[in-house]
């Protein structure tokens, strides 16, 4: 298959086909979505085991784009599972293929002049026609500047990079520097990776030291084995794949996201629990191969695939720490490893944000007085990153008088389905 050229115009048409912006409506599965389509379900069999395991990432309220000819038959479907990746779905002849492939983006600098006449936050928005760049002008301008003495006919200049898709902004913008005009006077406001607005190239960070000194002071101290946190799936722990949107996958040779994290180990390594639970199931899960899953409280449930050998069934209840199963190779695996997964409210998440070496546990304070390490939080100056880049980028759209990139309507733009091949 290959370029297809899909004009993003929803009144009019490119060779027949009709494209438009639709929202994945509460509650319905992609099975349902196919049959609404008069789809085979032939095409839901053929996906494999692994590709399946996303299907459940299609999140309600979520927007994706169809592509339909004259009579309203389905040719192509672009349906978000995450902020990296895709379920390309696509009529073949008479047939109908499925694919994962990457979301792709357009990421550009654009430029906003506004003249204050009211206040920043409502002059923004009607300047560019997008209330989100207005709250992130406002953001950075918050504690950099008193806007409460803007005066009518002052001004604000402003660069930004913002990512679109197919003509829309999936995401917030990232404003980079601001100029300021009030009373004939001019200040540069620099914006960090975070939006918040400092009126230097450099910005003060912290950052802390640890020394000894004898102190007198209550500290919290265990007053139970009742654990708060979680602890790690092993007793040596060697990440050897980080959790990500999208990754390439080194078994099936294409990008796909990898909710979890990795840890190289023999096969036949003890596998821990990583908290209290108890077993929601045991057994074979597709690409995931001999799988256990736990439920803990606080919404979370943990994952554990790959697995050599299994020493739990289906609802008994666990400890933290006890061996649960072994490390293997079995299921889509390039080598013997741990892969852990974890869930908090039906939504995967970094493990490794959570994950502890040592356990905590609950506390009571109690006075000590001895020698120990004292932490003391120091300030440092560092760069904003790209700051006088952007400024120079700013003098340069004022030096040519260039007007503010007003977000409207999109006239005409094309988007490309590559090939397999393409990924």
């Amino acid at each position: 298959m290959k370029y297809l050229i899909l004009a993003i115009l929803a009144m009019h048409t490119l060779f027949g086909a009709k494209v438009t912006y639709e929202k994945w409506k509460d509650g319905i599965s992609f099975s349902q979505y196919l049959s609404s389509h008069n789809v085979p379900p032939t095409l839901l069999s053929s996906i494999s085991e692994e590709d399946q395991t996303f299907l459940s990432d299609i999140r309600s309220n979520s927007h994706y784009y169809e592509a339909k000819d004259a009579d309203g038959t389905l040719l192509h479907a672009l349906i978000p599972i995450g902020k990296e990746m895709q379920i390309h779905l696509y009529k073949d002849g008479e047939a109908y293929g499925f694919d994962i492939i990457p979301i792709e983006y357009k990421e550009n600098d654009y430029y906003g002049k506004v003249e204050i006449k009211s206040n920043p936050y409502a002059d923004t928005q009607q300047a560019v026609n997008q209330q989100n760049i207005a709250k992130r002008v406002g953001q950075a301008l918050k504690g950099a500047v008193n806007t409460k003495k803007f005066q009518p006919g002052d001004e604000i200049a402003f660069v930004y990079q913002q990512r679109t898709r197919l003509g829309k902004l999936p995401h917030m913008p990232d404003i980079k520097v601001i100029k300021v005009m009030t009373g004939g006077k001019e200040q540069f406001i620099y914006v960090d990776e975070e939006g918040y607005g400092y009126d230097d190239t450099q910005k003060s960070i912290s950052y802390q030291v640890t020394g000894k000194k004898k102190v007198v002071f209550t500290r919290r101290v265990p007053s139970s084995g009742k654990e708060a946190v979680f602890g790690m799936p092993l007793h040596n722990n060697r990440v050897t794949s980080g959790f990500s949107y999208r990754r390439w996958h080194p078994v099936l040779r294409r990008y796909r996201p990898h909710h979890g994290t990795d840890f190289g180990a023999r096969k036949g390594t003890p596998i821990l629990a990583v908290n209290d639970g108890r077993v929601i199931d045991a057994g074979w899960k597709a690409g995931y191969g001999n799988t256990i899953r736990l439920q803990h409280t606080g919404g979370y449930v943990s994952l554990y695939a790959h697995l050599s050998k299994i020493r739990c069934n289906a609802g008994r209840r666990v400890k933290k720490g006890e061996v649960i199963g072994y490390t293997g190779n079995t299921g889509v695996s390039s080598g013997p490893h741990l892969h852990f997964g974890l869930m908090k409210q039906g939504r995967w998440m970094d493990p490794m944000k959570v994950l502890r070496k040592e356990s905590r546990v609950a506390t009571v304070l109690k006075k000590i007085t001895k020698y120990e390490d004292v932490t003391t939080t120091k300030y440092k100056k560092v760069e904003i990153k790209d700051a006088q880049k952007y400024r120079k980028a700013l003098l340069a759209y004022q030096d040519q008088n260039a007007s503010s990139h007003v977000w409207g309507i999109t006239q005409l733009q094309s988007v490309y389905l590559n090939d397999r091949e393409k990924f």
